[in-house]
């Protein structure tokens, strides 16, 4: 008498946009490891098919990668057609400050537009669980410090804006239709790289955070540091930033997933260590962790630039049993081994 077969339970299934970004494709580390199935759409506009082939031989797990763009209505119709997806992580978007200053066309046609197109694909397919990549800069200038979620929102350029007015339009669609389970994590300074060196932060022009400038001065890409601002109302007078490490920034987003699932709801909560650091702080901490001086000079302080800003990240901890575990010694030493093994990024 042969035994019936128990049938192999399906594992549930994401769609990671923007999967091969910094971000992205250390969310693909973690989804993987989790027992997730990923399939990733990405433009490869910042981003190198090479950091997914590194999550391959970090996981000794495959993924399904697609080429494409979240505005394309004809391939996000084919990605949906084709896949049964339980949920959908939202990465794709655009990100420098400055350059949003400059272009600020760019920034919501491609954050804002082409989320609009991903929510419209996932809305026609009945793929009703989002987690979505916001940001602190919705927050504007807070007047007190640490930043709750409760906070008035008034973001001051054009890249915190396209995210507050995602975060609108997902605030409205979660009223016409309350079962949608959508979180909305709202990032503080991400930085660190995965522990074997093989995927970190690969800026594809010069940087504009101060973890991977600060990486390429100290691996002699970069002459100096820029340093805006030493008379802040701070303890050496730079300005004070929550850094959190991306492998803690994407644990926060499997446990939001956790929390999804647990009913339809609209959420938001802050990824951050609730811990401030300076930007003299990070230099001598990553200076410690390379054994190389980091050059740099003083330049006058930058319009928007706020003293200080760090999140308060209990409400986190309290309902999704989320807390950064990795400390400033671990970020810039993961940065380093990054950077040190991949002087070029991706592009070697």
């Amino acid at each position: 008498m042969t035994k019936e077969k128990t049938p192999t339970p399906k594992k549930p299934q994401l769609l990671i946009t923007g999967g091969a970004g910094y971000i992205g494709s250390h969310m693909c580390v973690e989804s993987l490891q989790a027992g997730y199935d990923v399939v990733v759409l990405d433009n490869l506009s910042n981003s190198s098919p090479k950091s997914l082939a590194a999550v391959e031989r970090i996981t000794q797990k495959q993924l399904t990668f697609i080429e494409g763009d979240i505005r394309d209505d004809a391939k996000l119709k084919e990605v949906f057609s084709k896949h049964q997806f339980d949920a959908v992580v939202h990465f794709a978007g655009l990100k420098a400050v400055g350059e949003s200053n400059s272009e600020p066309l760019k920034y919501y046609d491609n954050n804002v537009h082409g989320t609009l197109r991903l929510l419209e694909a996932m809305a026609e397919h009945d793929v009703k669980t989002l987690v979505f990549s916001s940001s602190a800069t919705v927050y504007g200038m807070p007047e007190q410090m640490p930043i709750r979620e409760d906070f008035p929102t008034g973001a001051i350029n054009p890249y915190g804006k396209t995210k507050l007015n995602v975060e609108v339009i997902l605030q409205d669609l979660y009223a016409s239709d309350p079962s949608w389970r959508i979180g909305m994590l709202r990032y503080f300074n991400p930085v660190g790289a995965h522990a074997s060196g093989e995927i970190g932060e690969d800026p594809s022009d010069i940087p504009n955070n101060l973890m991977p400038y600060v990486s390429q001065v100290a691996v002699g890409r970069l002459k100096e540091l820029s340093i805006f601002g030493n008379d802040y109302d701070t303890h050496d007078g730079t300005g004070v930033r929550d850094y959190i490490h991306v492998v803690d920034l994407v644990q926060g987003h499997l446990k939001a997933l956790e929390f999804l699932a647990t009913k339809p709801q609209l959420s938001v909560h802050n990824l951050g260590t609730g811990t401030g650091y300076s930007v003299l702080d990070i230099v001598q901490a990553f200076e410690k962790a390379s054994g190389t001086p980091i050059p740099y000079k003083m330049a006058p302080r930058r319009e928007g630039d706020a003293a200080k800003s760090y999140a308060d990240p209990a409400k986190a901890k309290n309902e999704l049993g989320w807390t950064a575990q990795y400390d400033l010694e671990r970020m810039c030493a993961d940065v380093w081994r990054w950077q040190s093994q991949h002087p070029n990024g991706y592009s070697e």
